[in-house]
C-alpha cells in the first residue's frame, strides 16, 4: 500500500473517532452528539450498513468502487456517516475514460469517494440549513438549496435512505474533488 494511501485510510480511521459535536461543519445540525447517537439508533441492527445497502439499492458502480478502495467494511461497520451517493448513470456520465484511471489509481478513487462522505448522520431536513459540509478528505462541499438541494454541481434526487450507521442522500452527478 502507498504511503499516501495509507496516510488516507489512516486519517478516515481517526476522523470516525471524532464525535459529530468536534466536527465544525456538521456540528450546527445536531443540539448535540447524543441527538446525532437517537437519530442514528432509530435504524435497527437489522437494517444494512451504508456499503450493504447500497449494493442492495443497485448501485453497481459505487460499490465496485467501495470494494476498489478497499473501503466496504468501514462503510458498514463504522459511523455514523452521511453518504452523497451518485448513482450509476452519474459515473456513466463521466468523461471517458475517468472511472477506469480512478479504478486504476486507488489513492486518487479513495480520496473521490471520500469526498462523497460526512461524519454523522445528516437528515435532510437539517441539510437544508447548512451551506458547506467537510467531507472524509478533508476537503468542504457547496450546499445549496436554491431550487432543490446541490451539492456543489450534483442534484440531490432522494434523501433519507436509512442505513444501520447512517445515512444515504443519491446524487445525479459524481463529485471530484479540486485536489484530484
Amino acid at each position: 500500500m502507498k504511503a499516501s494511501t495509507k496516510n488516507i485510510l489512516t486519517a478516515l480511521t481517526l476522523t470516525l473517532s471524532v464525535s459529530l459535536a468536534a466536527t465544525p461543519a456538521l456540528a450546527g445540525s445536531c443540539n448535540s452528539s447524543s441527538d446525532a447517537k437517537a437519530t442514528h439508533a432509530m435504524a435497527t441492527e437489522a437494517t444494512p450498513g451504508i456499503y450493504d445497502l447500497a449494493g442492495e439499492a443497485g448501485f453497481t458502480t459505487l460499490t465496485a468502487a467501495i470494494d476498489a478502495a478497499g473501503l466496504s467494511e468501514v462503510l458498514n461497520t463504522e459511523g455514523p456517516f452521511t453518504v452523497f451517493a451518485p448513482t450509476d448513470e452519474a459515473f456513466s456520465n463521466l468523461p471517458a475514460g475517468t472511472l477506469e484511471s480512478l479504478l486504476a489509481d486507488k489513492e486518487a478513487l479513495t480520496r473521490v469517494l471520500l469526498y462523497h462522505v460526512t461524519a454523522g448522520e445528516v437528515m435532510a431536513a437539517e441539510v437544508v440549513d447548512l451551506r458547506a459540509a467537510t467531507t472524509l478528505n478533508g476537503e468542504k462541499v457547496k450546499i445549496g438549496v436554491e431550487n432543490g438541494v446541490t451539492i456543489n454541481d450534483a442534484t440531490v434526487v432522494k434523501t433519507d435512505v436509512r442505513a444501520q450507521n447512517g445515512v444515504i442522500h443519491v446524487i445525479d452527478t459524481v463529485l471530484i474533488p479540486a485536489n484530484l
